[in-house]
């Protein structure tokens, strides 16, 4: 029995490790013991501008629940927001959702991971054109290099459902009570994206490292939180670059911008740029300059010659 469970454990970890992101969103897992309370832990600060914070939770392995850190992850396109994975309960078992990207927050089981994901959708900050906002009432950014910030407490306060909870599945015996209200629904019909590739890799190390079990580390992780971003130096934004926007979700991004129609295509301005470094607009005149007075022709005198003229 004992090597059948771990030929199917292997099973499965050989199965996250192939699958893309988006296939294994739709792979769930059902356990019968709740997880472990959410651990206390503090937020790296955010190193620069583009990166998203994506909370710790349990996950589970071949030798039970293991703790998945924290990390700052790049946003995959404009606008991207990430719904937190959770835990519920469901004909007497616990199942795992996974986490997904979307232009909403959706609904995660009210379950409080801290730092703008109280339980109720994201105020931890905002998409404000191209660029992205943070919360600094419960972001913890580098004001060196992050210089996008606002600070709005009201909001945090209106978006906890269990204040100060730890309690990390929802429903069932013990579990947070909350019911997907009409802002969590609507997220639902968004087009979605799974994880991104370096939230699978990071994933899969927490899932290897033995330290991250909890029946190694008893609810306490060594590694909470990652330090470093995931994947900065190839994906998402770069510091004042562009972005790398995806062809399946522009639709959705035009529609978000401004209430901007779906045919709405971006200005080009490079065509004017050299109107306007000469400081004229297209329809300007040369103006007229007043005649000069006419000057006689200077008297050219007879060419030197010898041996040191050059011609």
């Amino acid at each position: 029995m004992k090597h059948v469970r771990s030929m199917r454990w292997l099973w499965l970890a050989l199965l996250v490790w192939v699958l893309p992101a988006p296939s294994y969103a739709g792979v769930f897992i059902s356990v019968g013991f709740a997880p472990p309370p959410l651990p206390v832990y503090v937020q790296p600060p955010c190193p620069e501008p583009g990166l998203m914070w994506v909370p710790g939770y349990w996950a589970y392995g071949p030798e039970g629940y293991y703790w998945v850190p924290g990390a700052w992850v790049p946003a995959p396109y404009e606008g991207a927001l990430w719904t937190p994975p959770y835990w519920g309960w469901d004909g007497g078992l616990y199942m795992f959702h996974p986490g997904y990207w979307g232009l909403h927050v959706g609904y995660y089981g009210g379950i409080n991971y801290g730092f703008g994901y109280m339980g109720i959708g994201f105020v931890g900050g905002r998409w404000y054109g191209h660029r992205f906002e943070y919360n600094t009432a419960v972001m913890h950014v580098d004001r060196r290099f992050v210089h996008d910030t606002y600070e709005d407490r009201a909001i945090v306060e209106r978006s906890y459902v269990e204040r100060g909870s730890r309690v990390a599945y929802s429903g069932g015996p013990g579990g947070i009570r909350h019911m997907a209200n009409a802002q969590e629904r609507l997220a639902e019909r968004d087009q979605h994206m799974g994880r991104t590739s370096f939230q699978a890799q990071h994933m899969n190390m927490a899932m290897r490292d033995r330290s991250a079990y909890f029946n190694h580390n008893h609810g306490q992780p060594q590694n909470l939180a990652a330090q470093r971003p995931l994947g900065r130096q190839s994906y998402g934004a770069p510091a004042g670059g562009a972005w790398q926007r995806q062809p399946q979700y522009r639709q959705q991004q035009a529609q978000y911008r401004q209430g901007r129609p779906q045919n709405w295509q971006q200005p080009q301005y490079r065509q004017q740029q050299p109107q306007y470094r000469q400081g004229r607009p297209q329809n300007r005149q040369p103006q007229s300059r007043p005649q000069e007075q006419s000057r006689p022709a200077p008297q050219r005198g007879p060419e030197p010659r010898g041996d040191n003229w050059r011609r």
